[in-house]
């Protein structure tokens, strides 16, 4: 098949992707489908006072090289300490969500004697990861954690280790993973690695901004937690909080830490500056969760089987079940004001088509209830 045949396949079907258009300046649509779920990244307040602080001494606008080599990383470390203070553990800065999951999972995973288990819905990232890692691995059902609790008494006693890979919250349904489950399950299997994703809970929930693991008791039985700064952090970059062996592992042996360039030092300074501020920041995030109260209790009168609405998380799906019907419903909402993009194949699962909902303390509840009413008279 050509690619031009493929692009004609994806067209017909209603999964062909173009790039949005920029905002204007003067563009009053309301964004429901921004990661800033903090309503940090337009906050010129923040952004003055950065700029005033870094005023006698501008970081450098690139690293121009790789960790290994680069010359100036101050800001680097400056940003890690401070985070591997707050997790009470090492930390590794990698230039995305994706560097992280593709680098870490590769070089865990390539290890001799290592099987992965991962959450069927996990982020196509930590996929990619996994397949680079040529290591035999299996998917259990979304969450389902008796049927990962019947692969682990089948497979744990023919491997040295297993990791096991999740979402805390997951990037387009919207809910948890039960984290206590998952470390019961650890201390029962030994040989068991915990790999949690917290790219959506990072900065968003759990104590100080730190995501579901670090608000939990038995926090220091997660192995490896991966957070992201382009979402609730308004920036750009992540991280890995690991054991010290695991931290100079991924240094010596994930290709994506090793062999890109580094984040900008500026935007690690920025970086840093948005984290010292996490823990302060708890009116924005009980005004995020003012906003998914306010969404769940306007849309209780959609018909329960035209709905699948997680009730856990600042991300709502709504659930078209079409390609070309989701993009009509999105290209209605947009007409009445409201920006909620439409998620397609291969993004989630087919029949599953839906609006990804995602909510930013930006927003307020009266822009909640109206959105909810263009919804409801949408879908009749």
């Amino acid at each position: 098949m050509s690619y031009e045949e493929t692009l004609t396949r994806l067209r017909q079907s209603g999964n062909f992707r173009t790039i949005p258009a920029a905002k204007d300046a003067n563009d009053t649509v309301v964004d429901l489908s921004s990661n800033d779920y903090l309503g940090l990244a337009t906050r010129t307040d923040l952004r003055d006072e950065f700029l005033s602080r870094i005023a006698g001494e501008m970081p450098a606008l690139s690293a121009s090289a790789s960790r290994l080599l680069a010359a100036d990383q101050r800001w680097h470390e400056q940003l890690e300490s401070r985070l591997a203070a707050m997790y009470g553990r090492p930390v590794l800065l990698f230039n995305s969500g994706y560097h992280a999951n593709t680098g870490l999972l590769s070089a865990l995973a390539s290890e001799p004697s290592t099987l992965i288990l991962a959450d069927r819905l996990v982020h196509a990232s930590m996929i990619d990861g996994i397949v680079l890692s040529r290591a035999p691995f299996k998917r259990f059902p979304h969450n389902d954690f008796d049927r990962l609790e019947t692969i682990l008494k089948k497979e744990a006693g023919a491997y040295d280790r297993i990791i096991v890979a999740v979402e805390s919250v997951y990037s387009m349904d919207g809910d948890r993973a039960d984290l206590k489950a998952l470390v019961e399950l650890k201390r029962r299997y030994p040989n068991v690695i915990l790999y949690i994703d917290e790219a959506h809970a990072f900065g968003a929930k759990g104590r100080d901004g730190l995501g579901l693991v670090a608000s939990m008791e038995e926090m220091e039985e997660v192995d490896i937690i991966v957070g992201t700064f382009g979402k609730a952090a308004a920036s750009v970059g992540a991280f890995c909080a690991v054991s010290p062996t695991i931290r100079d592992y991924a240094v010596n042996r994930a290709r994506s830490f090793i062999f890109s360039t580094a984040l900008p030092p500026i935007n690690c300074a920025w970086t840093d500056f948005i984290v010292e501020k996490l823990p302060s920041l708890k009116a924005e995030r009980a005004h995020l969760q003012l906003l998914e109260d306010t969404l769940h209790e306007s849309l209780a009168s959609l018909p329960e089987d035209a709905r699948m609405m997680s009730h856990s998380s600042h991300i709502v799906p709504y659930i078209v079940g079409d390609a070309s019907a989701t993009l009509r419903l999105s290209a209605r909402l947009l007409d009445e004001g409201f920006k909620v993009l439409p998620i397609r194949t291969p993004t989630v699962p087919p029949g599953t088509e839906r609006l990804r909902i995602s909510l930013s303390a930006a927003l307020t509840t009266d822009q909640i209830k109206n959105f909810a009413n263009a919804l409801s008279t949408a879908c009749k």
